[in-house]
């Protein structure tokens, strides 16, 4: 099966459809299926009347219960890949609004626990200052005031003692010149003064420090159940365990060579420094 990207995430009704023809053409009640996948009954009938959307583990333990053929294990898991996998196409983004994206955001930040942000090429809103807001937000042509706003009110979030949020940021998204030196150094300063906040861990991956993999993209992993991955045409948000799992297991290999604390906050007031001459 062949799919076009915008399709990713559109399957969910297709694919529950799918599995409930399935387990009826296999002769097998709802209870009689739970039982085989070892699910309780209320899930598998949430599943098959789309209220939860299944990972690709629960797919491949219905389709091992249904005895299913190889040809329809493919196309099922397929499915299921693509309704685990969203396209968040950038024309797509702009053209329902900057501000509309910082509520999916806020959203997605109110209704986490743990937060964690990998960043290789700029400071996240949560992390900027109004000017650098304003000046990540300059090449768009549309109306930004909605977005600046909403960037700088999701701030708030960082001081509800309810949230952790760590942070890895690399040499080059602290240092890149999104705004002039002076603002720059002022944007490094209140990285600095964020990492004395108890919920907030920020880590500093310098220049040449090894890492286990080279960072291809920036990233963010809400707790253990969603992860969006950033390119420069738009966002691909998963909702698989799996793949969850990878980025997780990156993301603890990037925190294990970050400068924290004490350290982190000389290399910051360093660059600011070096900003300010």
């Amino acid at each position: 099966m062949t799919f076009e990207p915008e399709q990713l995430g559109q399957s969910s009704q297709e694919l529950t459809l799918k599995l409930r023809e399935l387990r009826k053409q296999a002769g097998l009640s709802g209870v009689r299926l739970a039982s085989r996948c070892n699910m309780s009954q209320s899930k598998v009938s949430r599943i098959e009347n789309g209220k939860v959307r299944p990972s690709l583990v629960d797919v491949e333990q219905i389709l091992r219960a249904l005895d299913a053929s190889p040809d329809m294990i493919d196309e099922i898991s397929t499915l299921a890949k693509m309704a685990n996998t969203e396209w968040r196409n950038l024309r797509e983004l702009r053209r329902k609004g900057l501000g509309t994206r910082q509520a999916e955001l806020k959203a997605l930040e109110t209704s986490s626990t743990h937060m964690r942000y990998f960043l290789l090429s700029m400071v996240t809103g949560l992390l900027a200052t109004p000017e650098y807001v304003r000046a990540s937000l300059a090449h768009s042509s549309a109306d930004t005031s909605k977005a600046v706003a909403g960037k700088l009110e999701r701030q708030r979030i960082l001081y509800d003692p309810s949230k952790r949020f760590t942070f890895i940021l690399t040499e080059q998204a602290v240092r890149w010149p999104v705004v002039a030196p002076f603002a720059l150094a002022e944007q490094i300063d209140r990285l600095s003064s964020l990492t004395y906040l108890p919920n907030v861990h920020i880590g500093v991956l310098p220049m040449g420090a090894p890492t286990p993999t080279t960072p291809l993209n920036t990233f963010t992993i809400y707790d253990s159940s969603l992860a969006t991955i950033e390119t420069s045409a738009g966002s691909l948000v998963l909702r698989d365990g799996r793949d969850i799992q990878s980025y997780l297991n990156e993301f603890s290999g990037y925190e294990g060579c970050a400068l924290y604390g004490e350290e982190v906050r000389a290399k910051l007031s360093e660059w600011s420094t070096t900003c300010r001459s």
